[in-house]
């Protein structure tokens, strides 16, 4: 297989806007190209991400060839995808083993999201189809949802499930998952392109509005508007071209599937990562930085020991130890996380790639890593049965 590498990043502020899908995708797009230093004419493949749009704006079908044709993108290959929150790291996947396979030696991988509407109620219910809509009924009732739950997405009910087994078997308290906004938002005050950042205590995180216990309103990631794109190119033409950019060490893409409560590593953010450290030739142990999907606040405890990061119930150690805290030797979600840096879920995994990519540069300015070398990135979505539907998992080195 050829080598791959991310030779263009570009991405948009995430946060709620009257921004249209043409206008992020492109200053994302735009961003990407000048960034490798190519022009739309230089790719020859398109894979363009969309979860929503449907449900949002109307636009079905061709969303990718909207949103590129203004650009330039005539006469070649555009792939519409559409993998819940895992839109953006399936358009990468898929990108990536173009590039390596040998069809194409360099594409691009687009992940755009309008979720702000003048109704916000709109956004969070096209969020909710996520699932088995046959089993919804069964499902809101398994949750326990109330009468204020058609004004929060349904996966904040599955989130707080989750989190309460989470809390039994861990020994987690509300108090760490404050502890992750406040890591969050901090570091999110020091990326231009987050949604949120301030410097928050503990207590104003759990003084936030209640969603449904235990989670609070700054424990849950907003609704948001944004795009992030990224040029592939194979290690033959980079070097060719005298192009530069972090190798994609390895790109996974799995289902769900039956997931063991008692054994973190059992469920898809455990396969996933196990065949990514696998097709790496790397453990746990090698990462300098790591971007996860905080849907949730509680959802970064649970895949530091999903990952590897941590053993079984020793999440909340982890972040008290702050190993996992800017400074520390393995800072998780620099760039904000979905908390502070918001989550347009079709745009959120390359948006993860845009940060692995920027921090393996040497590019993140006040976030930056010192050393980093290996990063690694997870984005999931949907939910089917008793696991995410999708899950990505992705490794990047600086060589």
């Amino acid at each position: 297989m050829n080598k791959v590498h991310v030779v263009g990043a570009g991405m948009t502020r995430f946060a709620k806007s009257t921004r249209t899908l043409k206008d992020l995708a492109a200053e994302a797009v735009t961003a990407a190209l000048a960034d490798a230093g190519v022009t739309a004419a230089d790719i020859q493949s398109a894979y363009v991400a969309n979860a929503a749009a449907g449900l949002t704006t109307g636009q079905e079908m061709i969303r990718g060839q909207v949103v590129l044709r203004p650009l330039g993108f005539e006469g070649i290959p555009i792939f519409n995808l559409e993998n819940a929150c895992a839109s953006a790291s399936t358009a990468m996947h898929l990108g990536y083993h173009a590039v390596a396979n040998g069809q194409y030696d360099m594409v691009m991988c687009l992940g755009v999201e309008k979720l702000a509407t003048e109704d916000k109620t709109v956004g969070m219910a096209a969020i909710g189809t996520a699932v088995d809509i046959e089993t919804l009924p069964e499902l809101v009732a398994q949750m326990g949802s109330g009468p204020d739950s058609s004004k929060r997405s349904l996966f904040m009910d599955l989130y707080a499930q989750m989190s309460r087994d989470y809390m039994d078997r861990s020994g987690a308290t509300p108090e760490h998952f404050a502890k992750v906004v406040v890591k969050a938002q901090g570091n999110g005050a020091l990326n231009e392109r987050a949604q949120y950042g301030a410097h928050l205590t503990v207590e104003q995180v759990l003084g936030s509005r209640e969603i449904v216990a235990p989670l609070t309103l700054l424990m849950c990631s907003p609704i948001s508007d944004g795009a992030a794109a990224v040029v592939l190119m194979s290690e033959e033409r980079a070097r060719r071209e005298g192009r530069a950019g972090p190798r994609v060490r390895a790109s996974v893409l799995v289902s769900g599937n039956h997931n063991d409560k008692s054994d973190p590593t059992s469920g898809s953010t455990g396969h996933a990562a196990k065949a990514a450290f696998e097709s790496a030739g790397i453990g746990p142990e090698d990462l300098d930085c790591v971007e996860v999907h905080d849907a949730s606040a509680p959802a970064e405890l649970m895949a530091y020991e999903q990952i590897g990061l941590a053993e079984p119930g020793e999440g909340p150690a982890l972040l008290d130890s702050g190993r996992t805290a800017l400074g520390g030797d393995i800072p998780v979600n620099t760039s904000g996380g979905l908390l502070s840096k918001g989550h347009p879920i079709g745009a959120t995994g390359l948006a993860q790639i845009c940060e692995a990519t920027w921090q393996l540069r040497g590019a993140a300015g006040p976030r930056q890593v010192d050393g980093a070398r290996i990063a690694l990135t997870q984005n999931g979505g949907g939910w089917l049965v008793d696991d995410s539907a999708a899950m990505s998992v992705h490794i990047l080195s600086a060589d």
